[in-house]
């Protein structure tokens, strides 16, 4: 069982403000030029995966991409909202 975090990058119409990159549990975020946001996090497991999407949804975020990474991310804190 491999218990090392896996990056995810996720994308989301419109550009995300600042103060959401804490409510997410301080990912790092990117506005784009076609005026999405990526947003990269190293994740520890699907839980946490399952809150930050949560999340999203909860700030009415529109998910248009989602994969997983090699490169890698900041590490989400445990109490972030992202790992309810």
């Amino acid at each position: 069982m491999n218990t090392a975090p896996t990056t995810y990058v996720i994308r989301v119409h419109g550009h995300l403000d600042d103060h959401w990159s804490a409510w997410l549990g301080e990912p790092d975020m990117t506005r784009d030029d076609d005026g999405s946001t990526t947003i990269t996090a190293s994740i520890a497991d699907q839980a946490q995966l399952h809150g930050v999407l949560a999340a999203l949804r909860d700030i009415g975020a529109i998910i248009t991409e989602l994969h997983i990474t090699a490169a890698p991310a900041p590490t989400l804190p445990a109490g972030a909202r992202g790992s309810r």
